[in-house]
Formats: C-alpha cells, sequence, structure tokens
C-alpha cells in the first residue's frame, strides 16, 4: 500500500498481511509500509520482533493472529504499549485440522497412504493393496472420550464438534471465562485437575498459551496417568509438550500415537508421531479474519485511544464526546487518578468524561476534555510518578 504523505498514523508490517485488513486502515490517514520509519504502529504475524526494531515512536503492536510469544509483551508493558492480537479469528481453522488429526490418527491415514505411494506397478497389484491394507485397520471415533484441556474459542469449538460426531468431551480449564463457559456445551463434563483429564480420555487435545505454567504442561508424570492408547493432539506450542516424555510413552507403547503442528529433530521419522509445518491457521479465511480483527483494534486504538484484545492491557471503550482526549497508560498503584484530574484542574482543564481501568499491575485512562491540553500539562502528567505512556489522541478532520 503506498505511503500517503498526509497520512496521520505510520504503521510497519513485519509479514505479508492480509490485503483485507490493511484495507480497514484507509490511506487518507494510515501511510502502510514494510518497516516503515518511526511508525505510530507495527503490524505483524510470525516475526520474531526485537526490542531493536521497536523505536520509540511506536503506541502500538498487532499480532496478525493469537500467540504473542515473539514480541516483548513485557518490554512493552514497561513502555506503556499495548500488545494486541486476535483471539479466536483462527478458532475454525485450528478445529478443522485437530478434527482431521483425530481422523488420521483413527484410521492410521498416514502410514497407510505412505504404504499405497509405495506400491510398485505389477500384476499382483491388486492382491498387495489387499493385502497390506489389515495392517491398518483403525476404530471410529463416536462414544470415543476426547479430552480438552484449554477451553476458550478454540477448544470451545472443539469439543461441540466432537460432541456432534458422537463422542464424549471431558475439559479443563481454570481460567475459562464467563463467555467462554456460557458458549460450551452442556454435555461437557468439566474436570477438577488436568491428571482427571489424562485419566479419561481416548485422545487429548491442548489449547492453551505457552507461559511459565502451561511449559512441559505435558510430561512424564501425567503421561504415566494417561489411559492406555491415548492419542495426544498438540496444536497449541511445542513447549507445551516434554517431547522426551512422549518419545518415552510411545516407546513402552502407553501412548498410541502423537500428532502436533510442531516438528523437530527428535520427531522426525518417529512412527507414532505425526507433524506438520505450523498449519494451524494456515487457511486464507483465517489469515483474513486474524487481520482483519487486529487492523481494526489498532484503527481504534489510534484514533480514539479505545483497546479490545491486549493481552497486556484492560479492555477501554468509551464513546468519543470531545475532539480533545488524552489517553494515559500507568502503574495501578493508589491515587494515580486523584494526580492527574489535580494536574488537569490546576492547568484550568474541565473534564468532560473520563473512564478507568486496570488489568494486574498496569491501569488505563481515558480523558475527554473540554478544552486542548497544552503540551506543558502533557508534559506534567508525563512526569507523575508511575505514568508509563501519555498521549493526546486529535480527533482526525477537527
Amino acid at each position: 500500500m503506498p505511503e500517503a504523505a498526509a497520512a496521520a498514523y505510520r504503521v510497519a508490517t513485519y509479514n505479508a498481511i492480509s490485503a483485507r485488513g490493511l484495507e480497514r486502515l484507509s490511506a487518507s490517514h494510515f501511510a502502510i509500509g514494510k518497516a516503515l520509519a518511526d511508525p505510530d504502529a507495527i503490524l505483524l504475524r510470525s516475526h520474531s520482533l526485537q526490542l531493536a526494531e521497536i523505536p520509540a515512536s511506536v503506541k502500538a503492536i498487532g499480532r496478525a493472529g493469537a500467540g504473542v510469544n515473539n514480541i516483548p509483551v513485557e518490554e512493552m508493558t514497561r513502555r506503556g504499549i499495548p500488545v494486541f492480537n486476535a483471539p479466536g479469528a483462527n478458532a475454525n481453522a485450528v478445529k478443522e485440522l485437530v478434527l482431521a488429526a483425530m481422523l488420521l490418527a483413527a484410521r492410521n491415514l498416514v502410514p497407510a497412504a505412505g504404504f499405497a505411494q509405495s506400491l510398485a506397478p505389477g500384476d499382483d497389484f491388486d492382491k498387495r493393496v489387499e493385502d497390506g491394507k489389515k495392517q491398518f485397520a483403525g476404530f471410529e471415533l463416536p462414544g470415543r472420550t476426547l479430552g480438552v484441556i484449554g477451553l476458550g474459542a478454540i477448544g470451545g469449538l472443539v469439543a461441540d464438534t466432537a460432541i456432534r460426531m458422537g463422542m464424549k468431551v471431558v475439559g479443563y480449564d481454570p481460567e475459562i471465562t464467563v463467555d467462554n463457559a456460557w458458549r460450551l456445551p452442556a454435555s461437557v463434563r468439566r474436570a477438577a485437575s488436568i491428571e482427571e483429564v489424562f485419566k479419561s480420555s481416548d485422545f487429548l487435545t491442548l489449547h492453551v498459551p505457552l507461559n511459565a505454567k502451561t511449559r512441559h504442561l505435558v510430561d512424564a508424570a501425567r503421561l504415566a496417568g494417561a489411559r492406555k492408547g491415548l492419542v495426544l493432539l498438540n496444536f497449541s506450542r511445542d513447549a507445551v509438550v516434554d517431547e522426551a516424555a512422549v518419545l518415552e510413552s510411545l516407546a513402552e507403547k502407553r501412548m498410541r500415537g502423537y500428532v502436533c503442528d510442531f516438528p523437530s529433530p527428535a520427531l522426525q521419522g518417529h512412527p507414532g508421531v505425526v507433524t506438520f509445518p505450523h498449519l494451524g491457521a494456515s487457511t486464507e479465511e483465517a489469515e483474513e479474519n486474524c487481520a482483519v480483527m487486529v487492523a481494526e483494534q489498532l484503527r481504534a486504538f489510534l484514533e480514539h485511544g479505545t483497546i479490545a484484545n491486549a493481552v497486556n492491557f484492560p479492555a477501554v471503550e468509551m464513546a468519543r464526546e470531545s475532539p480533545h482526549r488524552i489517553a494515559i497508560a500507568n502503574a495501578n498503584v493508589p491515587n494515580m487518578l486523584g494526580q492527574i484530574s489535580t494536574t488537569m484542574a490546576q492547568a484550568g482543564l474541565n473534564i468532560h468524561n473520563m473512564v478507568n481501568k486496570s488489568k494486574g499491575e498496569m491501569a488505563y485512562t481515558l480523558v475527554d476534555l473540554d478544552s486542548a491540553a497544552s503540551a506543558e500539562v502533557v508534559q506534567r502528567i508525563a512526569r507523575i510518578n508511575g505514568v508509563l505512556s501519555i498521549r493526546p489522541i486529535p480527533l482526525i478532520g477537527s
């Protein structure tokens, strides 16, 4: 997309972003370019973003996908910079791949296809086909139990579809949101622990982010307590699973198979393992959905300061009632609002409307004023101990 000379905001891209998403950033207001200098925002997919690539001009980062492990989120929080993602936008794509993985594991489709491809022409071709198929006999899914760890957008869709296919579903998610809980089918049995899911499941699928709590969530101890013949499905993150523990369980014939989206040298060529090259969200629809969602979130933040789906900031929405808006990110400590409003009052500024929300140690405030705040007042607020960032947001066209 060509750079507009009079654009109000500059957005640097670090991957190919769907055109449908970029269309949400109008050329009259946004200049967009690959690694654009002095950007107001960065938009990426899988690029591993380094701190050296994030200049002081950056006000927001958008990831056209769900995971944000390729972004230095903690440092962005310290700078008062929100990191947006697109939760649920790729949910159907991942759900379909999980279902495909269950079917190929149940019916031994990968080795069966390999066998068929390896057959050389000859007079006894049909006989070799019939003789060989016996070793690939599988089983059907209805009546089997699927364990789902992580009942967010993807896990919920997987659970719902598995039930429609006649499977039993047991799920575990101690941090499930109210909205996701309401969307779950009533027939999903809620487990009291992860270990209960392992003991109950013929198939087990993982849909959790990678963090300190989930790293090697699947380990030797949990696999030792799993139902014999378990098929483990990992379309979450590679390090959620301890590969060495999986290979040991396969070698001891406790697990039936491991299907994942994360090839590695350790897994390569193992007969009980099927890997895909990071195909989870690799559909045209998912890439478009993610790009559209995160582009709209970036636009709303840059133009109005509102926040939706930021992994490190609270959700904040406030109808715009004044062209004079200020956005402030600060540490969630006592008397911050008092100091901010006092500074504005001392400058003779009248607060027309204000909203403040917090998330953990982070707080975020939007203030609509009846008149513009001077650069000097903005600097005085910026110097308040605990203020991480402050940004006047003019109404474009005003």
